[in-house]
């Protein structure tokens, strides 16, 4: 297929906005050569003179399972969860609109879709757990980092992790991109043998979407290109 072609950029453009945060997925295997296939082509992202400060653990089967009850462990026993912080900040800790405003939207979009009404910690806090079930996905993948890398080196992870998650979606596979394990780093790292030098960015869950569930039916909203663009010429 010729690039610049309307069959060309369609298809791009397919992947890019078919992309969706996945919250509940199939059972199906991913083969490993389609993990590698994956992998080597979201490798192909730029990075500040080649760097490339990706660290990429793949978990299926067993050792998925355990650091699933780990983590379910952690997060159901309150005790415990105080006892675990993030390294980084991902968040604001002062939010502003329309951030905030943002924020609490696709919260309750989630939540709406699912029944959960706002009083609901209980089930609140079970929806949040399926994070750590990685949503059922049979791929879990945790990103590392180097400690001796700085922030433009953060801002090359993220071009790596879109790179990987637009390939997931022409092979017809989802994704769904996880902060929220970045809390109980210690327990990740752990699992993964990771040296004290890696830092924890995020995880990711893999796999193909359940069609059934009704939290894939949720599709965020992004504002016009008017609202966060200024054209100077």
């Amino acid at each position: 297929m010729n690039l610049g072609t309307p069959q060309a950029m369609a298809c791009v453009d397919e992947a890019i906005t078919s992309r969706r945060s996945i919250r509940a997925f199939l059972p199906t295997p991913v083969p490993r050569e389609t993990i590698e296939d994956l992998l080597r082509v979201a490798a192909r992202a730029p990075s500040g003179t080649n760097t490339q400060p990706w660290k990429v653990h793949v978990l299926t089967g067993a050792s998925l399972r355990r650091l699933v009850e780990r983590l379910r462990a952690a997060h159901d026993d309150p005790a415990q969860a105080e006892l675990h912080q993030p390294e980084y900040a991902y968040y604001p800790s002062q939010w502003v609109s329309p951030y905030i405003e943002r924020r609490r939207k696709v919260g309750w979009d989630l939540y709406g879709l699912l029944g959960i009404a706002k009083s609901d910690k209980q089930r609140m806090h079970e929806q949040h757990g399926r994070n750590y079930e990685f949503f059922g996905a049979p791929v879990g993948l945790m990103f590392t980092i180097d400690r001796v890398m700085q922030q433009g080196s953060w801002l090359d992870y993220g071009m790596f992790l879109q790179n990987l998650m637009i390939a997931a979606r022409a092979r017809g596979l989802d994704t769904c991109p996880q902060a929220a394990f970045t809390p109980f780093h210690r327990i990740v790292m752990d699992h993964l043998g990771a040296s004290p030098q890696e830092m924890l960015v995020c995880g990711m869950s893999l796999g193909y979407a359940d069609p059934q569930a009704v939290e894939n039916r949720l599709v965020t909203e992004r504002a016009p290109v008017h609202e966060f663009t200024r054209f100077h010429g």
